[in-house]
Parts: structure tokens; C-alpha cells; sequence
């Protein structure tokens, strides 16, 4: 990466562009406020790839958790050489313990491009409207980011003194155009974020039609990516003379049995404990098809009932889809080559070799070839303790009594994936309650409930103190 650009002097940091950074001093009791304030500005700092800056973004934090009171000695900008808006900010609060390995809040702050001519509202400008705060990144992930440096400003400014010490990075490039912030940190700056784990965006709290809490998931593992290239080959010829091998053709029947084929279902902790406890809560037929799933991985009727759901067919097992299709180089001509790119969302612990034996096995044609194109290293997920789960269940229940804490694992994928390949277990979990309808992630008029966000920064206040008080 070359040198490292650093800066501790946060004083520098005042502005950005010529514009001033405004700085919202904490406000008595518990701050609200001034946690109001943060947010905002997060939402309204763009940080999508296409017209904004990261590095603005983790500057104004930096700024107000400075004017905040927290020391700057504990604040850390790095901004990756070549990359000068992929801007990061790590903040360290020291625990009592030196021993004690720290936990880390670990959370991006770029967003999903956003078009003004497709949206409602001004997707930069935070609007409080009909009990929902919309503006991109207002759900995915600015609200939990701005928890995470808000419960930093708390307990520099109550004194706390937790066993461990507790860490902070707000990174740029989750999601997916920037250069990876959560990466960059395990390759450049690991000693700085290493904690015995992380606390991360994936899990969430599950709100029925009505608006009432129903589950809250704690994701424990992702399904990691892993694209390869099905290509046939032929010597081709004109048209005109049409000859029995086919390229296309032999590309198509290899697809046809590649979409017919499932992969067997695995349990890892994070889908099992799902299956197990969301049973109870769905109840029914798909209820008693997850009980039964659980119990015997192999049973082709409870298999039957869970797949009518694409969701849960995912997360039972590793997929692999096709996506994109090229072939021919001339209309009047037999195709010479015939090339489609799958991508695979694979089981944590599974490696690539294990996926394309399976693949060239499914395919059965020497005339295909199945080559891997892009796969990240193989990581073991992070387990599901009663040290973890256990603890998130108390503080939960105090907020939400009866509303169960559910392990998850997520099909796709955040910054936990460069985390666990580096060794630190990370987990999502935000206590950020959010509709059926997704809330407009990654789509037009993003949004989130003022409850869900005002509900959620007390939960994860809560829960990081348990976390860093809790002995080994």
C-alpha cells in the first residue's frame, strides 16, 4: 500500500473543502441531542462513491468526538495512500485490564450511490417525517456508526472505567466500490484493532406488518463469494454447415443441470440456532419443517416446505447461480466459445477446491471447463457462546421482554468477512428494529423508525457495556 498517510493532530482537521465543520457539544443526561446532531450530519456528509468522500465523513466525527471531550491522543485518521477519499477512524478507550483482550465496534460509513431526480426527499438532507428519520444511510449503516462513536463520547464523559478496552473503527468500502477500509485495517494496522471480537451491522431486530418487535438476529456467520467461469469450446465453422457439437449447446445443458442441482443442507451454529428458535416464532407447517430439518438434516419433506422460501433454501445450504452469459463472435458463424460466470455464495469453512469439484461433477462433460475466477480465503465463523448470545439476550430482554435473540447467518456478506479471515470473531447486531419492507437499503427513499434508532442507541450503549465488563 506504500506509506501510510496519519494523522493525530485532529486539529487539522477542521475543514473540509474551505467549509467549516460545525460541532455539537454534548447536551446533559444522556446526550440525545448532541447523538441527534452526529447523526445527522453523518447522513448528510455524502459518502457515496460516485459524488462523495469518506474521509469528510470520519473527519466531522473526529471533530465532534474531539469537542466532546475525547482525548485526541485516543482518535487515529488514516487515510490509505492513492485513496484519498477511503478515510478511517479508529478510537481507543482504555480498560482497566491490560490483559483483557478489547472488543471492537466496528462499522462503515460509506453508502449506496443516490440520484435526487429518483427520490422523494433529498436523499443528502435528514428528514424527520411521520416518525421515520429517511435520508441514504439512515439504515444501512450511519444510524449504528453514529451509535458506535456517540457510546464512545458517553463514556469518556461518565468516566467509565470498563475491564476491557473498547474500540472503534468506521471504515469506507463495505460496500464495495472504495477501497475495503475493514481490510486495509487487518493488513496495516492489526495490533491497533485487535480485540477478542467485534460488534458489526448484519443482525437486526424483525418487526411484524403492525410494527411490533417479533425477533432480533445475531449474526454469527456469512456466506462467503466465490464467482467461476463454465466455458465450452469449439473449433466452430460457417453457419451454413451446422455440425453436431455446439458449443452454446453444450454450455446450456451444463447450466440446465447446475440449476437442477442443490447442494446438501450444512449446519454451521449460526443456521442452526436460527432454525431452531425462529421455529417457534413462525410456527405452522414451516414451523414444524424447521424442527424437523434441525433434527435431521436429510429430511427431503421438511427440505421440500423450507425451500418454497428462497431465503431459507440460502441459508440452508451453499448456492450457486448463474449470472452472466457471453457466446458467438459472428451471427453467421458456429460459436467457437461459450462462457458464463457463476457465482457462488458458499458455506463458511468450505473451501474453493471443495465448490469446483463439486461444480466440474455437476457439469459431467469434459468439453466444459470450470476454472475458479474470484474467492476469498476460507475462515471459520464466528461461534455462537452462551458468553455471546447469553449476554445479548439479557440486555435485549430488558428492552424487549419476550422478543427472542436469534443466531443468523447472512447469504451475502459485510466487513465481518475480512475480520474473521484475520482472526477477530465479529458478530452483527444492532437493535435497530426495521420493517418488512427492507426500508428502502440500497433502493429509493431509504429510511428508518425514530423509535427504532432512539430504542437501538440504548440497546447497544447497554450491551457494550456488559461486553467489556464480562471476564474471561
Amino acid at each position: 500500500m506504500g506509506k501510510i498517510a496519519l494523522t493525530l493532530a485532529l486539529t487539522t482537521a477542521l475543514s473540509m473543502g474551505g467549509m467549516a465543520v460545525p460541532i455539537a457539544h454534548a447536551a446533559p443526561a444522556d446526550g440525545e441531542p448532541a447523538f441527534r446532531a452526529l447523526y445527522k450530519e453523518m447522513v448528510e456528509t455524502d459518502s457515496s462513491f460516485d459524488t462523495g468522500d469518506c474521509t469528510a465523513v470520519t473527519n466531522k466525527v473526529a471533530e465532534r468526538m474531539k469537542a466532546a471531550g475525547f482525548p485526541a491522543e485516543n482518535l487515529h485518521l488514516f487515510v490509505p495512500e492513492g485513496h484519498p477519499k477511503a478515510g478511517a477512524l479508529v478510537a481507543v478507550y482504555p480498560g482497566r485490564d491490560p490483559k483483557a483482550k478489547a472488543i471492537l465496534m466496528l462499522g462503515h460509513i460509506d453508502v449506496v450511490n443516490a440520484r435526487r431526480a429518483d427520490w422523494t426527499r433529498d436523499p443528502f438532507t435528514m428528514i424527520e417525517e411521520d416518525g421515520y428519520f429517511y435520508g441514504r444511510g439512515t439504515s444501512d449503516m450511519k444510524a449504528q456508526s453514529a451509535i458506535w462513536a456517540d457510546n464512545m463520547i458517553r463514556f469518556n464523559q461518565e468516566k467509565y472505567k470498563p475491564l476491557r478496552t473498547i474500540k472503534m473503527a468506521l471504515t469506507c468500502g463495505e460496500e464495495g466500490l472504495y477501497l475495503n477500509g475493514a481490510k486495509w485495517l487487518t493488513d496495516n494496522q492489526r495490533d491497533l484493532i485487535d480485540a477478542e471480537f467485534a460488534l458489526n451491522e448484519g443482525g437486526a431486530g424483525e418487526l411484524d406488518a403492525s410494527g411490533k418487535p417479533v425477533a432480533q438476529t445475531l449474526q454469527a456467520a456469512q456466506k462467503v463469494v466465490m464467482n467461476f467461469a463454465v466455458e465450452a469450446t469449439n473449433p466452430g465453422g460457417h453457419s451454413s454447415v451446422p455440425r453436431p457439437d455446439n458449443a452454446i449447446y453444450s454450455l446450456a445443458r451444463a447450466l440446465d443441470r447446475l440449476g437442477q442441482f442443490d447442494f446438501p443442507v450444512q449446519f454451521i451454529d449460526a443456521n442452526k440456532g436460527y432454525f431452531t428458535r425462529m421455529a417457534k416464532v413462525v410456527g405452522g407447517e414451516t414451523g414444524a419443517a424447521m424442527t424437523a430439518i434441525v433434527a435431521n438434516p436429510n429430511d427431503a419433506a421438511a427440505n421440500a416446505i423450507l425451500n418454497k422460501s428462497p431465503m431459507y433454501h440460502s441459508m440452508l445450504r451453499t448456492t450457486c447461480v448463474a449470472t452472466m452469459l457471453s457466446a458467438g463472435h459472428a451471427a453467421n458463424a458456429l460459436p467457437q466459445r461459450a462462457t458464463a460466470t457463476v457465482n457462488c455464495r458458499v458455506m463458511p469453512g468450505v473451501s474453493t477446491d471443495e465448490v469446483l469439484a463439486t461444480l466440474t461433477k455437476v457439469v459431467n462433460d469434459p468439453e466444459v471447463k470450470v476454472t475458479s475466477q474470484r474467492a476469498y480465503r476460507p475462515s471459520n465463523p464466528a461461534p455462537v457462546t452462551p458468553k455471546i448470545l447469553g449476554t445479548a439476550e439479557e440486555v435485549s430482554a430488558s428492552i424487549w421482554p419476550g422478543v427472542p435473540v436469534v443466531p443468523h447467518m447472512a447469504t451475502g456478506a459485510t466487513d465481518a468477512v475480512s475480520l474473521n479471515a484475520a482472526g477477530i470473531p465479529t458478530y452483527g447486531i444492532s437493535g435497530l428494529f426495521r420493517d418488512t419492507d427492507g426500508n428502502g437499503v440500497h433502493g429509493l427513499n431509504e429510511r428508518i423508525r425514530v423509535k427504532s434508532v432512539m430504542d437501538g442507541r440504548v440497546f447497544l450503549y447497554q450491551l457494550v457495556k456488559a461486553y467489556a465488563d464480562q471476564k474471561n
